[in-house]
């Protein structure tokens, strides 16, 4: 993250790093010698050194690294843990736990602080401290005059300002997006989230993201807009291969607030990213990730590069909202859902591989994507079994569906977009989806199981991957993995005959 603020030469961005040479487990050189000025100024950074406990210096410095405008700063604060402490400053016991009773008092002695009351703020620390009401006033009530008078001069400009500061999106921004045919051929959900995100970034105007050096693949590139560092009404940033910087870079946008910031890379990939996804979803932040290449689908890059445990991780997250599109359409949907979606980070879950378009004129509306899961197919009457999927494998279980219905059995197919949109309905949708009285669950997903056995029971069974990918066309190491139709509609009648 620090080499990327040098890079773009973020000169409103201010470090204060307390050097207190202490760790836990004793003094930081035990494990760390290096020259942390030197390596900023190595990344271009304005440095400087100070005092910790100097707050005349202190106050110097902020305010020369306030008048640097090109450069971020950095303030080397040479601090002493637990100052004033007679017997634990610079000490590792004064890192993880409190000083006590005793040394407290010592400590309170040692500085000339008053040992009663308890707690004691400084009558004039109080009076100074008071100023900031009035203070505060003045300035909303400026701040309440400039606008007024900003939105009689610029009505539309103003509209915007409350688009982008209330979370609210425009009139008309989800109309007329981009419809796929499936008469037009199999296209990779990727194609289709680069195509519907380029429309969307001309009318929701606060869109603003990239990714970690994989634009190409991800297809997360705004055609019609500049690069970060290069105009002004830039909304394209090349975040070099910096996934947990680029995590957090969102985390930092989304907080500023104004902004629906995304970022893109390859599912595997997340894992990098995995503090600051965290993060955003305890903070319930409006995020939006953008993971292609979703599974071992990705074909020859093998093992390393083919995610497996990551969905399933990923989903175990709180807060946290996956989508796995089974197509284009339900891909435009799933951007739909993830700029309107507030209580938290969402990821869309993309195909490197083209997969077809479902003619919804057979099967049922891609709107109900929003739901989590809908049924897709169902032969009628009370089901034997249900097939559940997502993604890429919704259509392996088409396929399977239908075959077996052929064979006369009554078969539903529940196409699981959104574990976490799914747990989010009412009891009375979830067992209309899946009934109780309806035991007999087959979940086919191209990633570990783990995660579809609280959906189909002890009585169920999944088709997944629960071992590491192989390099091989992709269709190669569908058919070596079991994912394939003929696979899925033997383990259906093995199921129904238990």
């Amino acid at each position: 993250a620090a080499s990327l603020a040098g890079h773009l030469g973020l000169g409103n961005l201010i470090y204060l790093y307390s050097d207190n040479k202490i760790t836990i487990e004793g003094s930081t050189d035990l494990a760390f010698t290096e020259d942390v000025a030197a390596r900023f100024r190595a990344y271009g950074w304005h440095v400087q050194g100070v005092d910790g406990n100097d707050l005349k210096a202190i106050e110097r410095v902020i305010r020369e690294a306030k008048r640097e405008k090109t450069r971020p700063s950095l303030i080397v604060a040479r601090t002493h843990i637990a100052y004033g402490s007679p017997n634990k400053e610079g000490t590792p016991e004064a890192h993880g736990a409190p000083l006590g009773e005793e040394e407290v008092s010592l400590s309170k002695k040692n500085l000339g602080w008053p040992e009663t009351p308890r707690f004691y703020v400084p009558g004039e620390a109080l009076k100074h401290m008071k100023k900031a009401v009035g203070k505060g006033r003045a300035a909303e009530n400026k701040w309440t005059t400039m606008t007024r008078r900003y939105r009689r001069k610029y009505p539309d400009l103003y509209n915007r300002f409350l688009e982008f500061t209330t979370g609210n999106l425009p009139d008309g921004w989800d109309s007329g997006l981009p419809e796929f045919r499936s008469a037009d051929g199999p296209m990779a959900t990727r194609s289709a989230s680069g195509k519907v995100l380029n429309v969307l970034a001309g009318r929701v105007h606060n869109i603003i993201g990239g990714s970690a050096d994989l634009a190409p693949s991800n297809n997360t590139y705004l055609k019609s807009f500049p690069v970060f560092g290069v105009k002004k009404k830039v909304r394209n940033i090349h975040f070099g291969v910096r996934e947990h910087a680029m995590g957090a870079a969102l985390n930092g946008m989304a907080l500023t607030g104004g902004i629906i910031p995304y970022g893109g890379t390859f599912l595997i990939f997340s894992d990098y990213m995995r503090p600051a996804i965290r993060l955003a979803s305890l903070m319930k932040q409006h995020v939006i990730y953008v993971f292609t290449h979703d599974s071992i689908a990705l074909g020859e890059d093998g093992p390393t590069h083919q995610p497996v445990e990551q969905l399933s991780s990923l989903r175990s997250i709180p807060n946290f909202t996956e989508i796995r599109p089974a197509d284009a359409n339900e891909t435009r949907e799933a951007w739909k859902i993830a700029l309107q979606h507030g209580n938290g980070p969402v990821a869309l879950i993309l195909t490197r591989q083209k997969v077809p378009v479902i003619d919804r004129k057979t099967y049922a509306s891609e709107v109900n994507i929003r739901k989590g899961a809908y049924i897709l197919a169902d032969s009628g009457g009370k089901p034997e079994l249900i097939i559940l999927a997502s993604g890429s494998e919704v259509h392996l279980a088409i396929e399977a569906y239908e075959g077996l219905v052929k064979q006369g059995m009554k078969v539903r197919v529940v196409n699981m977009a959104s574990f976490r949109l799914f747990d989010g309905q009412s009891e009375r949708y979830k067992k209309k989806v899946l009934p109780d009285d309806c035991r007999k669950r087959l979940a086919v997903e191209a990633g570990s199981s783990l995660s579809w056995y609280k959906y189909v029971g002890i009585e169920g069974d999944v088709v997944g991957v629960d071992r590491f990918g192989a390099s091989a066309p992709y269709k190669v190491i569908y058919e070596k993995f079991g994912l394939t139709v003929d696979n899925i509609v033997r383990r259906s009648i093995r199921l129904l005959k238990k």
